[in-house]
C-alpha cells in the first residue's frame, strides 16, 4: 500500500481532532489567550450567561446583594435591547457585563464579517443601555473559532472568558440536581490545603438565548443553598475584570 494512502488520512484526522480540541475544549488556548481560572485559590469568580433576563436577573441580583457577591454578566445582544433599565442596575449594583454576541450563534460556522457583526452589535446594544461597552466576552457555547481572536480585538474587546465549572443549569432539572452539580467547588475549597494556586470560574445561566422570559430559578435556589457555604468556606466572590486585574498584579 502507498504510504501516502495511509499518512494523508491521518493528518487530516489529526487537523481535524485539533481543531475540535481548540473549538470546544474550555482548557484550549490553541485559538488565542482566554481567562478560565482567578489567580488565587480563595477566590470564586460567578459568572452569568444568555440574560438580561426580567423574570429571573431581580431575584438574582437581590440575593447576590445579600452576599455581598459581585458577578460578571454576559448579556446577549437582542436581550439588552429590551431590558435597559435592567442593564443599568446590573452594573449600578457592582457587577461586570460582558459581550455574549447579539443573536448566541455557533462562532465556529461564522465568516469574518458574520463574527465582527456579532460581536460589534453586542458591543452597541450594551454601550447604549449601560453608559460603557464591555472589554470581556464569552464565546456562545463556549466554542470557538481561529477567527475569534482577530474579531474580538477589532471589536474593541480584550479577554475571551471560558470556566472551570459549568454544570448543565440550562437544563430542566430540580434546584436539588443542580446543588449537587456544583459540589466540586465546596469540595476543592474545604480540603484545607488548596488543590492547585487557583480558582474556580463559575459559569451558570441566567437567561435563555431561545427566549426572553425563560425559566432560570432553579439556578437561583441552588445559589440560594450555596453562597452562604461558600462564605463560610472563606472564598471570595470577586468579578472576572477583578480576577485579571489581580492576576497582572
Amino acid at each position: 500500500m502507498d504510504p501516502l494512502l495511509v499518512a494523508i488520512p491521518a493528518a487530516v484526522a489529526a487537523a481535524a481532532g485539533l481543531t475540535a480540541y481548540g473549538a470546544m475544549n474550555p482548557r484550549s488556548q490553541l485559538f488565542g489567550p482566554t481567562i478560565r481560572y482567578t489567580p488565587a485559590a480563595s477566590q470564586l469568580a460567578l459568572t452569568f450567561d444568555d440574560g438580561p433576563n426580567p423574570s429571573v436577573t431581580p431575584h438574582l441580583l437581590d440575593l447576590l446583594d445579600r452576599y455581598r457577591a459581585r458577578a460578571t454578566f454576559f448579556m446577549v445582544g437582542k436581550f439588552v435591547r429590551t431590558n435597559h433599565a435592567l442593564v443599568r442596575e446590573i452594573a449600578a449594583r457592582g457587577h461586570v457585563i460582558g459581550n455574549h454576541t447579539e443573536t448566541h450563534p455557533n462562532l465556529f460556522w461564522l465568516g469574518p464579517a458574520q463574527l465582527r457583526d456579532q460581536l460589534v452589535r453586542c458591543q452597541q446594544a450594551i454601550a447604549a443601555a449601560a453608559g460603557a461597552a464591555p472589554v470581556l466576552m464569552r464565546p456562545p457555547y463556549g466554542l470557538r473559532s481561529p477567527l475569534l481572536a482577530a474579531a474580538v480585538r477589532a471589536a474593541g474587546l480584550r479577554e475571551v472568558v471560558m470556566w472551570t465549572l459549568i454544570p448543565g443549569d440550562w437544563l430542566p432539572r430540580p434546584a436539588e440536581w443542580l446543588i449537587e452539580r456544583m459540589k466540586p467547588i465546596a469540595a476543592r475549597a474545604g480540603a484545607g490545603k488548596p488543590t492547585r494556586s487557583r480558582g474556580d470560574v463559575l459559569c451558570l445561566h441566567d437567561g435563555d438565548h431561545k427566549r426572553p422570559d425563560g425559566d432560570r430559578m432553579h439556578t437561583v435556589a441552588a445559589l440560594e443553598y450555596w453562597l452562604p457555604r461558600w462564605r463560610d468556606l472563606g472564598l471570595e466572590f470577586v468579578t472576572i475584570s477583578e480576577a485579571a486585574n489581580n492576576a497582572a498584579k
